[in-house]
C-alpha cells in the first residue's frame, strides 16, 4: 500500500515496468477528487488538474473560461498570475488546454520551490477565479467601436479567443474536422466547436461564463495528476490545505452520453473559404468518417489502433496505397487515422486535392480497398510490423518539447475522467499480448475491416473551396454589428464607450507583483547539466551517447553538406522528404516502407544551415539521415539507413509525383499554423547567408517555390528531370566527409559501434562550401494567403552568438515581450500572442504577433517597446525576470536521446558544452545598461518587415507600409 494523507483513501497501485513507473490511486475522502500519482525516479514533477467540460454550443465558453481563470484569482488578485508565473518561475512548462470534453491545467519544474509555488497559483485560480467581467471582455469577446470613444464610429468585435479562433478556423484542415465532428456527432457535445466559432462566440454571455465554472470546476468533477520523485502524500496535504476542504461534498452527472446510432451512413457537403485565388479545381476534401466503440475500452482501443495501422501505417498499406495511388485526389486527408480523444472513438480516411464530382468515386474507392481487405486479408508481416509500432511507441521515452510525464498524463486523463482505470490505460503490454495471439488468427484482421464496413454509422463528407466565403462571413459579420448599433440608445452607445475605457484602463494598470511567489537567481543552479559522447575513430568517425533510453536505439548520419549548383541547392529540402519515402536496394518503396514499420520506428532525413559561433557570413550547412529502433532491431536499422544513403530508388517516378504533391498539400495547410516563424524568417532573410537560405528551404519562398514546382511535374519528362536532380544531390553526398551519431544504453554500445564497421565505408573528403551569392538586404514584403487574422514580423541585424552581446539580445527579447508587447499586442491588441527573441543562427532579433487582427498598429507597437525601454528606467525586478526566462529555456530538460542530439548538433555548429556554459554565465551578468546599450546599438535603424494575412486586408496596407505584395 502506497501511504496516502490522511484526508486521501488509498485505491490501487500498479507497476507498469515498460514506462517505468508505478501508477498510485486515491480519493479525497469528503469531495472525492480523484488523485493519479505516477511516481517515478524523476526530479522534473508535474502537475495536472482536469475537468470534465461539457459545452452544449459553440460559444467556446469551456475556452474562454480557461483564459479568463488565468486572469487574477482569490490569493492572488492580481490581473495577469498565469503570464507574471511565467516570468517568475524555472518551469520546463506551463500551459492550459481546452480539449472537446476536459479542459485542463499542468506544469512541470525541476526546482522544488517553484513547483509549489506554481501549485498554489494553480490550484487558486481553478478553484477560486476572480472571472472579473472585464478580464472575460478582453479574453473572449466584446463590441467596441472601431474609434473607441467615437459613437458615430462602426461597432467591432473583439476578443483574444475570438481572434484565435479565427486565425485557427483558417486552415481548411480544422474546418475539415469540425465539420466531420458536428456530422459524425449529431446529438451530443462534440457536436460543437469547444474552442468557439467565431460567428456563435459573441452569443456567450459574462454570467453563463460564471455558471459554466460553477458547475463543471468542482473537485467532484475533477482528476489531479501527478509525476515524479515527490510523494504523493505530500502533494495531497498541498491540495486538501489550499483548495479541497473548502468544499463540500456535491452530486455531479456530467458524463457523456453514448451517441445515437445511425441507421444508414450520411452524405454532408460543406464550404471553406479560399481567398485570394480563382482556380478551385483540385482544391476539395472528401473525407469518411466511423464512429466505433469506447475509448474507455483499452482493448477496443488498441484494436482499432491495430486495424488503422493495417489499413494506413505507410505506403505499403492497402488503404493508404489506394488513396496515394489513385487519380481522384493529390494525397491522403491529414484526418487519415483513429482518433481516441473523444470518449467514442472515430475513424477517419480521405483524401485532398479532390473535388466534389469526385466524391462518390473516392467514397467507392475507399469501400472497396475495405473489401478487399474483408475478404482476404493482409500479409501477415503488416500486421506483426503494425503491433511492432505499438509496442516501440509504447517504449519510447519523450521529453522534447513536452516533458515526459505529462505526456502519461494526458494520455491518461481523457479516459480516465470517462470512469477508465489509469493503469489499464498507460499498461497496454498485456493488451498487446492478447493481440499477438488473436493475429495469428488468419480472420482476425478480416473480421475487424468487416466490422467496419457493417458499421452503418457514417459520414461521407465533402469540403469544397468558396472563394467568396470569407466576404460572405465578413458581409454578415458587417450586418450583426450594424444592427447591434441601430438598436442602441444614447446610454448603450455610452456605455460601450465607458466600458472600453475601464478596460483600457485595467490593461495599462500596474499591480503588485510581490503578491504572487516567486524564484530568483538565486536558485538558479550554478551549472548546466550536458551529456558527455564519447568520439570513436576509423573510416566513418563516430560519436556514442550512453542514455536511458528504455531499451530504444537511436541512430544518425551526419553529411557535410556539399558544394551544390544552385538549382540543387533549392532542391536539397524536398529531396531530404522523398529519399526515406522511395525504395532502396533491390526493393521498391513499398517493400521498403513495409520493412521500416517491422524494424524500425520510422527513417527520415532533414537539412539545416547555421552561422558560426564569430561570423554570420560563415556557417555550416548538414545533411541528416535519422532512425530508431528497438535495441532488438539495431542492426536492421543501420542497414536500411545505410540503403537509403547508398541506394534509394530515385528511378521510381510516379512515388517521386506523390510525394511531390503531398508535401506541397503539407507545407500550404501549415501556413495558418506557423505563420508568426514564416514571417519573422522573411523578415530576417537579408541579414545573412544561414538566414536566407532558411527562407529559400523551410520559408515563405520555399512553400513558393514547391507550388510552382508541383504546377510544372505535367508529364514525364518534367518528373523524369526533377529526378536526375535528385540523383545528382545523391551522388554529391555519397562523395561528401561523414560521421555517426549513436545513441542507447551503455550495454549496447559495444556491439552496437561493432555492427557499423566496414558497413558505411570511407567518408568523403572535404567539402567546398556552397557560394551562395549574399548581400544584406532590407526586407519590406507583404505576404498574401487564406487567413482570417494576421501575423506581423520586424527584424534587425545583430551579431553571431559568440559576440558579447549576444547574452544581451538574448534577455532583450524576454524583457520586452514581458513588460510591453504582451500587454500591448494580447491584451489591448487582441492578438493570441506576440513577443521578440533574438535568433543567433541568423543573427537577428525579431518582433512578432500571432493570429493578430491588426498590421500597422502592431508593427508601430514594436517600435513604441524600444522608445520605452530606452526612455525609461526599470526596476531590477522586471529584469530578473527576464533572465529567469531564458535560463529556464537553456535548462530545460529534453528526453534522453534528444539531449545526446541537441549537444552533438550543437558541438557541431561551434556550441561545444564550453560555449554554452560561457553564454549562459554571460546572461546571468546582464544588466539595464546592456539592454539599453544593445537596444541602441542594433534597434534603431532601418528595420526589415514581412507579414502575412488575407488579400483584402493586405491591398492597402501593403501601399502605406510600403511593402511589396506577394501572393503566397
Amino acid at each position: 500500500m502506497s501511504e496516502a494523507h490522511a484526508a486521501y483513501e488509498w485505491l490501487r497501485s500498479s507497476r507498469i515496468p515498460s514506462l517505468n513507473v508505478e501508477v498510485q490511486e486515491y480519493r479525497h475522502r469528503s469531495t472525492g477528487a480523484l488523485h493519479i500519482h505516477l511516481a517515478a525516479e524523476d526530479d522534473q514533477n508535474a502537475f495536472m488538474v482536469g475537468f470534465r467540460t461539457v459545452p452544449q454550443d459553440s460559444t467556446g465558453v469551456a475556452h474562454i473560461l480557461e483564459h479568463t481563470s488565468l486572469c487574477g484569482s482569490e490569493r492572488f488578485p492580481v490581473r495577469d498570475p498565469f503570464f507574471m508565473m511565467t516570468r517568475r518561475s524555472l518551469n520546463t512548462f506551463m500551459n492550459a488546454f481546452t480539449s472537446a470534453d476536459w479542459t485542463a491545467y499542468p506544469f512541470a519544474s525541476r526546482n522544488l520551490k517553484d513547483y509549489d509555488n506554481l501549485l498554489q497559483v494553480y490550484l487558486d485560480a481553478v478553484f477560486f477565479p476572480s472571472l472579473n467581467e472585464l478580464d472575460f471582455l478582453q479574453e473572449g469577446h466584446r463590441v467596441e467601436f472601431a474609434e473607441a470613444d467615437n459613437p458615430d464610429a462602426e461597432l467591432v468585435f473583439k476578443g483574444v479567443v475570438f481572434n484565435e479562433m479565427k486565425g485557427a478556423m483558417s486552415s481548411p484542415v480544422s474546418t475539415l474536422w469540425q465539420v466531420l465532428g458536428r456530422e459524425v456527432f449529431p446529438t451530443i457535445t462534440y457536436h460543437h466547436n469547444s474552442g468557439g466559432d467565431p460567428e456563435h462566440i459573441p452569443d456567450l454571455s459574462y454570467d453563463e461564463l460564471k455558471a459554466f465554472h460553477a458547475r463543471h470546476y468542482h473537485p467532484a468533477n475533477a482528476v489531479f495528476i501527478t509525476y515524479g520523485n515527490l510523494p504523493a502524500a505530500g502533494q495531497q496535504a498541498r491540495f486538501d490545505e489550499l483548495a479541497l476542504t473548502r468544499f463540500e461534498p456535491l452530486q455531479l452527472d456530467i458524463a457523456v452520453p453514448d451517441e445515437q446510432r445511425f441507421s444508414a451512413p450520411r452524405v454532408v457537403e460543406e464550404r471553406y473559404a479560399l481567398d485570394g485565388e480563382t482556380d478551385t479545381h483540385n482544391k476539395s476534401h472528401v473525407v469518411l468518417g466511423w464512429l466505433l466503440g469506447k475509448s474507455t475500452d483499452m482493448e477496443a482501443v488498441l484494436e482499432a489502433h491495430l486495424l488503422s495501422g493495417v489499413l494506413l501505417d505507410n505506403g505499403a498499406s492497402p488503404l493508404r496505397h489506394a488513396l496515394e495511388t489513385t487519380e481522384l485526389g493529390n494525397a491522403p486527408s491529414p484526418l487519415c487515422g483513429l482518433s481516441d480523444s473523444s470518449r467514442e472513438m472515430l475513424f477517419a480516411c480521405g483524401i485532398e486535392g479532390s473535388n466534389p464530382e469526385s466524391a462518390e468515386a473516392v467514397e467507392q474507392l475507399i469501400l472497396e480497398t475495405l473489401h478487399e481487405v474483408a475478404e482476404n486479408g493482409v500479409e501477415q508481416e503488416m500486421v506483426e510490423a503494425v503491433l511492432h509500432q505499438l509496442e516501440l511507441h509504447q517504449r519510447e521515452v519523450g521529453g522534447d518539447g513536452f516533458p515526459f510525464g505529462l505526456q502519461l498524463m494526458v494520455n491518461a486523463l481523457g479516459p480516465v475522467l470517462h470512469g477508465a482505470d489509469a493503469a489499464e490505460v498507460l499498461d497496454i503490454d498485456p493488451i498487446l499480448e492478447k493481440l499477438r495471439e488473436r493475429i495469428q488468427k488468419p480472420d482476425y484482421i478480416k473480421s475487424l475491416a468487416r466490422a467496419l464496413l457493417d458499421n452503418p454509422h457514417r459520414v461521407r463528407l465533402t469540403l469544397r473551396p468558396d472563394t467568396g466565403l470569407s466576404a460572405e462571413r465578413e458581409a454578415a459579420e458587417k450586418a450583426r454589428l450594424a444592427a447591434m448599433k441601430a438598436a442602441m440608445s444614447e446610454d448603450d452607445k455610452q456605455r460601450v464607450i465607458t466600458r472600453a475605457a475601464e478596460l483600457a484602463e485595467r490593461q495599462q494598470s500596474s499591480d503588485d507583483p510581490e503578491q504572487l511567489p516567486k524564484v530568483g537567481l538565486e536558485d538558479v543552479p550554478t551549472e548546466l547539466a550536458i551529456p558527455e559522447g564519447k568520439d570513436i575513430g576509423g573510416d566513418t568517425p563516430s560519436t556514442w551517447f550512453s542514455r536511458g533510453t528504455n531499451g530504444l536505439f537511436y541512430q544518425q548520419l551526419i553529411i557535410d553538406l556539399p558544394e551544390l549548383a544552385p538549382e540543387l541547392l533549392a532542391l536539397v529540402p524536398l529531396y531530404a522528404d522523398i529519399v526515406t519515402e522511395v525504395g532502396s536496394g533491390e526493393r521498391d518503396y513499398l517493400a521498403t516502407q513495409a520493412l521500416q514499420s517491422a524494424v524500425t520506428g520510422g527513417l527520415s532525413a532533414g537539412v539545416s544551415q547555421r552561422s558560426a559561433v564569430d561570423r554570420l557570413d560563415d556557417g555550416r550547412a548538414i545533411f541528416t539521415f535519422s532512425g530508431k529502433a528497438l535495441a532488438r532491431n539495431r542492426d536492421a536499422l543501420s542497414q536500411l539507413l545505410q540503403e537509403s544513403f547508398e541506394s534509394a530508388r530515385l528511378d521510381e517516378l510516379p512515388r517521386i509525383r506523390e510525394l511531390v504533391a503531398q508535401e506541397r498539400m503539407h507545407q500550404e495547410q501549415g501556413v495558418t499554423q506557423r505563420g508568426h516563424a514564416l514571417a519573422m524568417s522573411a523578415a530576417a532573410a537579408g541579414m545573412s547567408r544561414a538566414a536566407q537560405r532558411l527562407q529559400q528551404w523551410h520559408g515563405l519562398r520555399g512553400i513558393q517555390s514547391l507550388k510552382s514546382l508541383d504546377e510544372s511535374l505535367e508529364d514525364n519528362n518534367a518528373i523524369e528531370a526533377l529526378a536526375g536532380k535528385f540523383a545528382a544531390i545523391q551522388e554529391a553526398l555519397r562523395k561528401a566527409p561523414r560521421r555517426l551519431l549513436l545513441i542507447g544504453e551503455e550495454e549496447l554500445r559495444e556491439s552496437a559501434l561493432a555492427a557499423q564497421a566496414g558497413l558505411w565505408g570511407a567518408s568523403g573528403g572535404a567539402v567546398t562550401a556552397n557560394d551562395v551569392s549574399f548581400q544584406p538586404e532590407r526586407i519590406m514584403q507583404a505576404w498574401s494567403t487564406s487567413s482570417q487574422v494576421n501575423f506581423c514580423a520586424r527584424a534587425y541585424p545583430t551579431v553571431p552568438v559568440g559576440h558579447e552581446d549576444a547574452a544581451a539580445l538574448m534577455v532583450l527579447g524576454g524583457f520586452l515581450r514581458n513588460n510591453f508587447l504582451h500587454r500591448a499586442i494580447r491584451e489591448q491588441g487582441g492578438a493570441y500572442g506576440g513577443g521578440a527573441s533574438y535568433d543567433s543562427d541568423s543573427g537577428a532579433f525579431r518582433f512578432y504577433s500571432y493570429r493578430d487582427p491588426r498590421l500597422a498598429e502592431t508593427l508601430t507597437d514594436f517600435d513604441a517597446s524600444i522608445t520605452w525601454l530606452l526612455e525609461n528606467k526599470h526596476e531590477w525586478r522586471l529584469l530578473e525576470e527576464a533572465i529567469l526566462g531564458v535560463i529556464s529555456a537553456i535548462d530545460k530538460p529534453g528526453s534522453p536521446a534528444g539531449e545526446a542530439k541537441k549537444t552533438f548538433h550543437a558541438a557541431l555548429h561551434g556550441r561545444t558544452p564550453e560555449q554554452r556554459r560561457r553564454l549562459r554565465a554571460r546572461i546571468l551578468e546582464v544588466r539595464e545598461a546592456d539592454l539599453k546599450r544593445v537596444a541602441e546599438r542594433y534597434l534603431t535603424g532601418n528595420a526589415s518587415t514581412a507579414v502575412i494575412g488575407a488579400p483584402d486586408t493586405l491591398k492597402g496596407a501593403a501601399d502605406e507600409l510600403e511593402l511589396e505584395l506577394i501572393q503566397l
